[in-house]
């Protein structure tokens, strides 16, 4: 009953901070066959450790089951100051979790309306390939499932910076006609800038090895694509078409324009580029120097509003009774592309790990008890969003384990987030046994 309480004082507190009214339900674990002692002992277990060995200064748990939240709950601070507590309604970076929030939505919607097709060369589409032998043919399948041999990542950092110090050729502290797309408080980059990042994408090398290699660039060029397919500005297509129907009105870029109520939590203590904590802005230097609304990074969302887009994908693309995105097609970017090149991949999802069933919990990933159909995708920053169908158990994991530095990675070494995970599908088991 504690815990329900709870949960119905976070409901109202969303309601008067302006979310407007919440499609979430909330209820108690006991409710919907789960062991609610078993999950709050250990969560809070977990948690404890996560904090004293410093793999984080303060996260948040949600869980939903059966679309209804039945877990909530804020640990720790915004930094290891111990003065701001991590409350419910705090917006967080999703680093890259915006990759299947973001793009990823507008790109199955384009796939159902036959705008863009899975396995046609994706040189029809980004014209700039089709010049280019070693990319003119691979598909959006291929792209999606990093399957295209693609390199991983372009620092565009580099390019902005010699020395230790910003290229005033490319960045300056004050606006100017043609330094208008603001990086950061203070920080502002060429118009023609993203014109070099394009280039450089464009140009990159490509294995002839075709198999599992992660790569984020072309979800740096997915925005301009949705533009051109939509003619609507990605930021704009992806607010109307999914977040408003979803109700998700934290899901967003660049949050400290918005004016919200809700804290911000801070990112990294960045010695390098901003020279300050980074905070409201996105933490990726490649996000930010696209003015913080890209595809590879740039989302911020509260843990209710994450809930709300991995319920949606959970329901194979319904929102409200609304079918968004085909059922067909949910389905099939959230099914693993390549199994026998030993590639775990959806098509821009994430999935369990090939036999992840018969691994140790410490091997495993993510929890060794999540489904093969279940699909989800991890960030930089310490956030983790995962949805499995066959369980409806949706697992929504915040923090800010860059905080003050990236080099901090007890987070992964202390396997916090697959711990968590898996408690709650041994706490579905405990209940029932205990019945």
């Amino acid at each position: 009953m504690k815990k329900y309480i709870q949960l119905l004082l976070c409901f109202y507190a969303c309601v008067h901070q302006g979310f407007g009214q919440s499609e979430l339900e909330y209820t108690s674990p006991s409710q919907v066959g789960m062991n609610e002692a078993y999950i709050d002992h250990k969560v809070d277990s977990i948690m404890t450790l996560g904090i004293k060995e410093h793999a984080f200064p303060g996260a948040q748990v949600l869980v939903a089951k059966d679309h209804k939240v039945i877990f909530h709950k804020a640990y720790g601070y915004h930094t290891y100051d111990s003065v701001q507590p991590v409350g419910l309604n705090d917006i967080y970076d999703l680093a890259s979790v915006t990759k299947i929030t973001g793009p990823l939505p507008a790109l199955m919607k384009l796939v159902d309306e036959k705008k863009l097709d899975l396995d046609t060369p994706f040189s029809n589409y980004w014209k700039p390939w089709a010049k280019r032998k070693d990319k003119k043919d691979l598909t959006l399948r291929q792209i999606l499932s990093h399957q295209a041999g693609l390199v991983p990542y372009i620092i565009f950092l580099e390019r902005v910076m010699k020395n230790g110090k910003v290229k005033k050729r490319f960045i300056r502290n004050k606006p100017n006609k043609k330094f208008q797309t603001k990086v950061y408080d203070g920080i502002y980059v060429k118009n023609n800038f993203l014109k070099k990042m394009h280039r450089l994408i464009n140009r990159s090398e490509v294995s002839e090895e075709k198999k599992y290699r992660y790569s984020g660039l072309t979800f740096l060029v997915f925005p301009e694509l949705i533009a051109q397919l939509t003619g609507t500005d990605y930021e704009t297509y992806i607010t109307e078409t999914f977040y408003k129907p979803m109700g998700a009105r934290t899901l967003g870029f660049n949050p400290s324009k918005k004016g919200y109520s809700n804290k911000i939590v801070p990112a990294e203590l960045d010695t390098v580029f901003r020279k300050t904590v980074v905070q409201g802005w996105v933490h990726d230097e490649n996000a930010s120097l696209r003015g913080g609304v890209s595809g590879n990074a740039g989302l911020f969302a509260t843990a209710d509003d994450m809930a709300k887009i991995m319920l949606f994908y959970q329901n194979y693309g319904k929102v409200k009774g609304e079918q968004i995105v085909s059922e067909e097609t949910v389905k099939e970017f959230t099914t693993i592309q390549y199994p026998e090149n030993e590639n775990r991949r959806g098509l821009g999802f994430d999935k369990p790990l090939i036999g992840n069933d018969t691994l140790q919990l410490k091997d495993a990933y993510p929890a060794p008890l999540t489904s093969p159909k279940s699909f989800g995708h991890s960030g930089f920053t310490g956030t983790f969003a995962w949805a499995d169908p066959e369980y409806q158990l949706v697992f929504i994991f915040l923090s800010n384990r860059v905080y003050p530095s990236r080099e901090h990675r007890k987070l992964y070494q202390l396997n916090i987030r697959t711990a968590l995970q898996q408690v709650f599908y041994e706490a579905m088991q405990n209940d029932s046994a205990q019945n």
